[in-house]
């Protein structure tokens, strides 16, 4: 893993090669006396990895930081990526194939979550969804979200 340090968040090569590949944050990089490289990792999980499923208001782009660690082999990784906070991620003007964001720590066990609740927005009082187009109102300054098509609530 050429540049790689403990904190960096990573892609690593699923075992089926049709999957995404998963995010992972390195904790511990060590080499045993054959200079073969190990990694510790702690597991990002997808909505749709999770008990719970993927929700509506998941983006597409939303991971959860499980409690889940593992040693893998360091030729695993295909390279790095960023996990940003869920608010460094609504100001990114471009999300690039590397940009994910977490907002939620995930217990893989028992599918419980911290927070376990966020602030709601809009009308339908559902968490934000980055993915989703939202305005505010001029009058009482909520957040609405906008339905797509013109005109459209």
């Amino acid at each position: 893993m050429s540049g790689g340090v403990v904190g960096d968040c990573v892609l690593m090569r699923p075992a089926e090669s049709e999957k995404p590949p998963y995010v992972a944050r390195v904790e511990k990089i060590e080499a045993d006396h054959r200079n073969n490289v190990r990694v510790r990792v702690r597991w990002y999980y997808r909505p749709e990895e999770s008990i719970g499923g993927r929700r509506q208001f998941h983006g597409a782009k939303e991971l959860f930081l499980s409690d889940h660690y593992d040693m893998q082999s360091a030729h695993t990784i295909e390279g790095k990526c960023i996990v940003h906070s869920f608010k460094n991620y609504t100001k990114l003007e471009n999300v690039g194939a590397e940009d994910y964001f977490c907002r939620f720590e995930y217990k893989a066990a028992t599918g419980a979550f911290t927070p376990d609740r966020v602030a709601v927005y809009c009308k339908c009082e559902m968490p934000y969804n980055p993915d989703d187009l939202m305005v505010q109102c001029e009058g009482c300054k909520d957040w609405l979200k906008r339905r797509g098509g013109r005109g459209n609530w």
